[in-house]
């Protein structure tokens, strides 16, 4: 029996329970200063260079989270090595994310070691939990490859600047991310509800992000200018808030459940998750910088990179629900798409009234959105979220009765 228990204690116990623990809310605490740091990167460096670099890094940091998503939808990780092996990498992820101002600079090969120990402390682990699962065991291989190829194209990048130190970055994250999309998809298990839960509360933690954007953005004094435009800020979070929590984060569970184990529920979680949640994290995060900016300057035009990261980071959201719906029922949301195609076109006014009236605008464009939604589908929307709520309808049935 003792060595049994110590057996247990070192190795990965499978996870048996949907509910997300507390401790993989503890490591997503981490993911929220990342995301600070990469609006901290916009804010000081407010070019076009300096938005690509922070998007590198974000994309480097979500694929990394992620990981830790699939670990934990097949490990428990509060048992065995996986609480200690979790600590360590929280503090490897806290030490990456306190790199990223300088991500492309001076702290360059910090950031890519610390990132390297938070991936190397996620395959160890698949590793422990694939010993006696073959078809996982062969997908982690695959994932350890591509995983080291990208932390070294990482380190080498440390040592050049310009244009090869972009170049070397565009290499890791296109091999990282790109390989895992040729190997044994079919190997990998997960519980869809737990993975579709951790989803949606990463994407709680980027609009608390765009939250923090507006404390950070105040002037020491409040007037009424940052009052209404904080108002303003708040209402635009609780837009996007109310355009995924409303009913598509209930539907994508709900499909993600129906889909067959292996291979289909697997590239759907990888496809509709670790992919297309990208943009709706990005496009939060572009819009906090822009946000932050409006605070800052309430009463004049933004410049071309804040305009174009707050109108675009509106834009890429609603066209990263656009694609989430299609990957899930392969049907168009023409209501989002009209509405993505509107904030874009804000563009060249935002360079032309004060920043305050561009927000305005940009929240108008969301809350038509929502009315038309609520109006149009009424009688569909109110069904689903019944039929959802206590469990009655099926994934693919519910995306069918509502054409949000």
């Amino acid at each position: 029996m003792e060595a049994q228990a110590r057996t247990r204690r070192l190795t990965a116990v499978r996870r048996e329970e949907e509910r997300v623990t507390t401790l993989e809310l503890f490591f997503d605490l981490v993911f929220v200063l990342a995301l600070t740091q990469c609006t901290a990167l916009m804010a000081e460096t407010p070019t076009w260079e300096g938005l690509l670099q922070a998007l590198f890094v974000l994309v480097v940091l979500w694929w990394s989270w992620g990981g830790y998503a699939w670990l934990t939808s097949v490990v428990d990780p509060e048992e065995g090595a996986v609480r200690i092996a979790m600590f360590a990498a929280m503090a490897a992820f806290l030490v990456a994310a306190l790199a990223v101002p300088h991500a492309f600079g001076d702290d360059a090969l910090v950031f890519a070691c610390a990132y390297g120990l938070v991936r190397l402390a996620h395959i160890w682990l698949f590793t422990i939990a694939s010993r006696d699962d073959p078809g996982l065991r062969r997908s982690v291989t695959g994932l350890a490859g591509s995983t080291a190829t990208g932390v070294t194209l990482l380190a080498a990048a440390s040592f050049t600047d310009g244009v090869a130190q972009g170049a070397l970055w565009a290499a890791a994250i296109a091999l990282d991310v790109g390989i895992p999309f040729l190997f044994f998809a079919e190997g990998w298990k997960l519980m869809p509800s737990h993975f579709a839960e951790r989803y949606g509360l990463i994407v709680i933690i980027a609009l608390g992000e765009s939250i923090v954007a507006i404390g950070v953005g105040a002037n020491e004094i409040v007037d009424g200018g940052v009052i209404a435009a904080s108002v303003l800020g708040v209402a635009l979070a609780a837009a996007f808030w109310w355009l995924y929590f409303d009913v598509i984060a209930w539907l994508g569970q709900k499909r993600l459940s129906q889909a067959t184990p292996g291979r289909e529920q697997n590239e759907l979680a990888r496809d509709s998750y670790s992919i297309i949640h990208f943009p709706l994290v990005a496009g939060i995060v572009l819009a906090a910088f822009g946000l932050k900016k409006t605070i800052e300057h309430v009463g004049d035009p933004l410049d071309s990179v804040p305009a174009a990261a707050l109108v675009g980071g509106v834009a890429v959201y609603l066209l990263g629900h656009v694609a989430f719906r299609w990957r899930q029922v392969h049907s168009l949301s023409r209501q989002r798409l009209l509405a993505a195609l509107a904030s874009l076109l804000l563009y060249p006014v935002a360079l032309a009234v004060p920043a305050i009236a561009t927000l305005a605008l940009v929240l108008a464009v969301l809350c038509l959105l929502i009315v038309y939604e609520v109006t149009r589908f009424a009688e569909s929307r109110a069904r689903v979220r019944n039929e959802l709520a206590h469990g009655q309808l099926p994934g693919a049935m519910a995306a069918a009765r509502i054409q949000e």
